[in-house]
């Protein structure tokens, strides 16, 4: 009677990819959390104004994200 054994090199490998993988997972929910701050929510609306828009609200847009950011901004 015979036997045939295979092994698969692959399934012992060193994989860096399975290593790196939780770093990869934290930096994308680090990422997540910060762009789902209501900081970052209003700063995305201020970029999305033309300074024209800011100009006619007398408003500057230096002066805005000093406004959102409150003590954290510095410019």
């Amino acid at each position: 009677m015979a036997t045939i054994v295979s092994a698969n090199g692959k399934a012992n490998e060193f994989n860096a990819a399975m290593l790196l993988a939780p770093f990869r997972a934290l930096g994308r929910a680090m990422v997540a959390l910060a762009e789902a701050s209501p900081q970052m929510r209003a700063l995305d609306r201020l970029s999305r104004l033309d300074d024209e828009d800011l100009a006619a609200r007398g408003l500057t847009r230096e002066g805005e994200v000093r406004r959102i950011l409150g003590g954290a901004a510095a410019l």
